[in-house]
């Protein structure tokens, strides 16, 4: 066999390989190994416990939600912020303590890419298996740090993807996990493959470190200048007033200083029952829909039959209109997000979500969307009391917030063509630097495949950094 699953010639190949007997892929090394996961290590489960029992002294923990969203591959209690749990498990759940090189794999997942997701406890410190966990404890024979990128390859977490079971939620047992192959070369190859692929990740993840922090310096620059177009106009000699809204500080002289309500309606969603949801029809937008400040209509697509156009008239939703999020976390800043709805089709508004009009000439609709996203109204709105448990915000909340806009719609329409250039430019960097990510991501998973399978030979790999 030759050839390698990445697209340069910088890497050598194995002198003989022989059938894998692996679904997934056809061929390793002459010399390696295949075994189960059963044959290799021993299994446990996390602590029984829920959400309730976690604080924030005692003993570190990790739960699946952590292995999801945050120390997904390797996780150390040094370094990572982790919840605990009460030291009394230390007496009544030892088995669910992780030693160096266990595996913590999130037992359920929403999607069927996330099936299979695991992290790696790297350190000598005391770290709980938390709820919805499943825990591999790896023996002596190989090497753990190898097993992690074998675990984290695309070969082998198209095993479990083949053969989990589920709907809207994956779940990924241990009987799953113990009937998965694994591949082996000797542990002396071991160690260096997974010294290699430290290295050379490293390398890739500082990379997109570099895009994703420049991406995010994109986000401030745009968030600045919609800010500041909006609050200061174009025109850095205008003599200015003070707004009297500490938000706002000084205006041009000639700007209007008004509550939204005077300029604006705003409408609420229905509180339409699931019962009447369908496979097709008119679409509902939901606060799903309404996402970091754009029309995400394929989170979460909901139908309504399309006689709820007519019945429900007040609730339609189209092309030109404006909206906005009423309900989060408290204590977030996932809610106020607001749109402008840039689709020809009609769709139906659903409770907790709204849609905002100007209905005076005085202002237009893009200016007013700006306006909505500016730091000066963003920071009065989350200024507002919102509930206890919940943020949630009444139309009073939302249309007595005090806004500035230039007193001519020629002005207005200026700022707005001015923004929107701003914002495409930023777009295009952005998208940029995500295409950048994504590549830089694909080359990491190609590598990981590569190596971990013996289709680039690294035995003789030196770090000439």
């Amino acid at each position: 066999m030759t050839g390698t699953a990445l697209s340069d010639k910088k890497y050598r190949v194995y002198s003989e390989y022989k059938k894998s007997g692996v679904r997934f892929f056809d061929y390793i090394p002459k010399h390696w190994a295949i075994s189960k996961v059963r044959f290799i290590s021993s299994f446990g489960r996390g602590l029984g416990i829920t959400k309730a029992n976690l604080k924030d002294n005692g003993v570190p923990c990790v739960s699946y939600g952590e292995v999801h969203s945050k120390y997904g591959f390797e996780v150390d209690p040094t370094k990572h912020d982790l919840k605990c749990v009460d030291e009394e498990y230390l007496k009544t759940s030892p088995d669910a303590l992780l030693s160096k090189g266990d595996f913590v794999f999130a037992d359920t997942s929403e999607d069927i890419d996330g099936s299979g997701n695991f992290t790696q406890l790297v350190s000598d410190e005391i770290l709980f298996a938390g709820y919805h966990t499943v825990v591999v404890r790896p023996n002596s024979d190989n090497y753990y740090r190898f097993l992690a990128y074998v675990f984290d390859s695309s070969e082998y977490r198209t095993q479990i993807r083949d053969a989990v079971k589920g709907v809207k939620v994956f779940s990924v047992t241990q009987a799953i996990l113990k009937n998965t192959n694994v591949w082996l070369p000797t542990y002396e190859e071991q160690q260096k493959i997974a010294n290699f692929l430290d290295h050379e990740t490293a390398k890739i993840d500082t990379l997109i470190a570099k895009q994703e922090k420049l991406i995010a310096l994109l986000k401030e620059k745009r968030q600045a200048v919609i800010s500041h177009a909006v609050t200061r106009g174009l025109n850095p000699d205008t003599p200015m007033k003070d707004s009297d809204v500490e938000w706002l500080g000084e205006v041009p002289e000639h700007w209007v200083v008004s509550p939204l309500k005077y300029y604006s309606k705003m409408q609420g969603g229905f509180a339409f029952s699931s019962s009447d949801f369908c496979e097709s029809g008119i679409q509902l937008l939901k606060i799903a829909n309404v996402y970091q400040n754009r029309l995400a209509l394929e989170r979460q697509p909901t139908f309504l039959n399309e006689t709820y156009l007519s019945s429900h008239n007040d609730f339609v939703v189209t092309n030109g209109d404006i909206l906005m999020s009423l309900t989060g976390t408290l204590g977030k800043q996932d809610y106020g997000f607001a749109v402008l709805v840039e689709d020809n089709n009609e769709f139906l508004l659903n409770q907790r979500v709204a849609k905002i009009n100007s209905v005076k000439r005085n202002i237009c609709q893009e200016y007013l969307l700006f306006s909505l996203w500016s730091d000066s109204y963003l920071s009065q709105l989350y200024s507002l009391p919102s509930g206890t448990k919940q943020a949630n915000l009444s139309n009073d909340d939302v249309m007595g917030i005090v806004i500035a806009f230039p007193s001519t719609i020629k002005e207005q329409q200026d700022i707005v063509q001015y923004v929107g250039t701003k914002l495409e430019r930023f777009k295009l960097l952005n998208d940029r630097c995500t295409k950048k990510i994504d590549l830089l991501k694909e080359r990491k998973t190609a590598l990981i495949s590569a190596a971990v399978t013996g289709k680039i030979d690294v035995r003789n790999w030196q770090n000439n950094d």
